[in-house]
């Protein structure tokens, strides 16, 4: 399982959001380059359609490639008073045809796009994971050298954390109240419940940048 929120900041406070995680997690960002593919089940493979997402990570010096299925968000109505997303997630670490296999297997592309950004990944409460990435598309077919922001002014901010049907509420917990050191920058909500920008990122983020300009290198 895999607990979620997301939010968006705009571009121009990103270095101040960067301040605050590294600040708050103590550790350096790692760089974020992931080529995501989405393939959606041809007729061939039953009535009921299904897919999947390959991530290649184009940061490692091979790059390395992920399968990943998306379950089902869970429902009732604890599920919903809850300001995390809690979702099941397989993922898969798989070889560099994995797209050819799926091909075969009679899926086809439906989209792709590049995430680009940095991360943080951390231990408090839960194993946490800071992602802040913008998103690009391809003029060309997997030409990733050549993608472009598609919306250059929005940057994509998404927290998440694994867990178990056992300790899901203790995770859930975690990420909720480290969502709350970030809320003057941005509003963090269950994935397709985005708030907007937050009318206090610009002053919150100039307080950012000031103090961290006024500390010694």
């Amino acid at each position: 399982m895999e607990c979620v929120v997301q939010g968006i900041i705009e571009t121009q406070h990103v270095d101040a959001l960067e301040i605050l995680l590294e600040g708050l997690c103590g550790i350096p960002k790692e760089q974020v380059r992931i080529h995501e593919l989405c393939l959606k089940s041809g007729p061939n493979l039953g009535v009921v359609p299904s897919e999947v997402h390959l991530l290649c990570d184009l940061v490692q010096p091979m790059p390395s490639w992920t399968v990943r299925h998306v379950g089902g968000a869970m429902r009732g109505a604890g599920a919903d008073q809850m300001s995390v997303l809690v979702r099941t997630v397989v993922d898969s670490k798989v070889s560099h045809n994995v797209l050819r296999f799926f091909y075969c297997l009679g899926y086809k592309l439906d989209h792709e796009m590049l995430k680009a950004g940095f991360a943080f990944s951390f231990n408090r409460g839960a194993q946490i994971t800071v992602s802040v990435t913008s998103v690009h598309k391809m003029p060309r077919l997997h030409a990733t050298e050549d993608a472009i922001p598609i919306t250059p002014n929005i940057n994509m901010v998404e927290i998440t954390a694994p867990a178990t049907a056992e300790n899901y509420n203790e995770v859930v917990i975690a990420i909720s109240s480290f969502s709350e050191y970030l809320a003057p920058l941005l509003h963090l909500s269950k994935p397709g419940a985005s708030a907007g920008i937050v009318p206090t990122a610009s002053a919150a983020a100039a307080s950012l940048m000031s103090n961290s300009a006024g500390k010694p290198v």
